[in-house]
């Protein structure tokens, strides 16, 4: 037996207009002091208002948002008694969002005691409403919830499917100025979440139609969103791709690109999306050396030409250097400045990290295979084993 878990999604042009016909009193937003400073919390303050709505702002996540300020947020949250929570951000807000609002309603729990198998009760307080700043994430519209343990250094991937938004509203007003290099790595992350999506051991009939279609949409918008700041139909594309791959892997999960990128980046200060899109050829050429099929059904997809699975495969891995190029993305983890020595220090904790996230990859590495994985895209190398 399985699930397809999705909140109500509104998108589109004018979707946060929406939020001022919801039925509430009062409001609890978590974000960030970016959002505040770009003025897009008062954007969503006005809607709110608009609805009757009392608000309270918590600006203080940071990347990659840690327990400590998962117990904060919580408190706050618990002072003030919102009947919603407005997640407002990246993926670290949305995220530090779902894992305020268990401990809210469930204040007996620890953040890293967040899991399926442990009936949260949620909703009893309040319900949560999610809204992306970026296209990358789509954790506007997943359950999955990323913290890092600050202690040691990991990221840990959390989250019921009871966490999972009752409202994401996708509006492309939030991203038509996005910086081109923060449009460039959450649009890696959208591509890895649909690719990854797609070939994942769990990946299933429900999901394949939306990992298919973010891929090519990456394909077809990100580079124009990445060169030209002006170009609303590819900002609006690309904002579209992230939540539509977010549906497709968060109800198929991720799969090796994830596992190796999510112990870089908290232990080099990488953004989550660069990291994993820096993986993801390489671990489409390990994976393909063995089951080449469904990358080659992706190659299919987007038209490029194959006489084999196997060239099928190789295509796509290429085509993924070839889209990080175009838009200035690094292709192996020396380009990202890292010494050899630093590295090498850091090789041990990543395997032991990144092998706990491997699960639902369509091949396992073992612990040689994925120091290797790892040597490899450090020097830039294709995958030969």
């Amino acid at each position: 037996m399985w699930f397809f878990a999705s909140p109500e999604v509104v998108y589109g042009e004018g979707a946060l207009g929406y939020l001022s016909e919801i039925q509430g009193r009062r409001a609890f937003i978590v974000t960030d002091r970016n959002m505040v400073e770009l003025g897009f919390v008062e954007l969503v303050a006005e809607q709110l208002k608009a609805a009757g709505m009392e608000y309270q702002t918590f600006a203080e996540v940071q990347p990659n948002p840690s327990f400590e300020i998962v117990k904060r947020g919580a408190a706050a949250m618990s002072e003030y008694g919102p009947d919603w929570i407005v997640g407002l951000g990246g993926g670290s807000c949305l995220d530090a969002a779902k894992a305020m609002w268990v401990l809210y309603e469930r204040p007996d729990m620890e953040p890293g005691e967040i899991n399926p198998m442990i009936p949260l009760g949620l909703r009893q307080k309040a319900r949560l409403i999610t809204i992306p700043t970026t296209s990358g994430t789509g954790a506007e519209v997943t359950w999955v919830v990323v913290l890092t343990d600050a202690e040691d250094r990991r990221k840990l991937v959390l989250g019921s499917r009871e966490n999972m938004a009752d409202l994401a509203i996708v509006d492309p007003v939030f991203v038509k100025a996005l910086p081109p290099q923060i449009a460039a790595d959450t649009g890696m992350d959208t591509l890895t979440h649909g690719i990854e999506g797609y070939t994942s051991s769990w990946a299933n009939d429900f999901c394949d139609g939306l990992c298919l279609k973010a891929i090519r949409l990456v394909f077809d918008y990100l580079p124009r969103m990445v060169a030209d700041s002006e170009d609303a139909e590819a900002h609006e594309k690309m904002h579209n791709a992230a939540a539509i791959a977010g549906l497709g892997f968060g109800n198929s999960m991720g799969a090796l690109a994830h596992a190796m990128g999510h112990p870089l980046s908290p232990l080099f200060g990488i953004p989550h999306g660069r990291a994993v899109g820096l993986f993801l050829p390489y671990t489409i050429e390990f994976t393909a050396r063995e089951v080449p099929g469904r990358y080659a059904e992706i190659a299919r997809f987007l038209g490029l030409g194959a006489a084999s699975d196997a060239e099928g495969a190789a295509g796509l891995a290429e085509a993924v250097r070839d889209l990080a190029r175009r838009i200035n993305q690094p292709k192996s983890v020396e380009e990202l400045g890292i010494s050899r020595e630093d590295f090498e220090a850091a090789l041990q904790k990543m395997i032991e990290d990144g092998e706990n996230d491997t699960v639902t990859s369509a091949r396992i590495p073992d612990r040689e295979e994925l120091a290797r994985l790892f040597r490899y895209a450090y020097e830039g190398r294709s995958i030969d084993f």
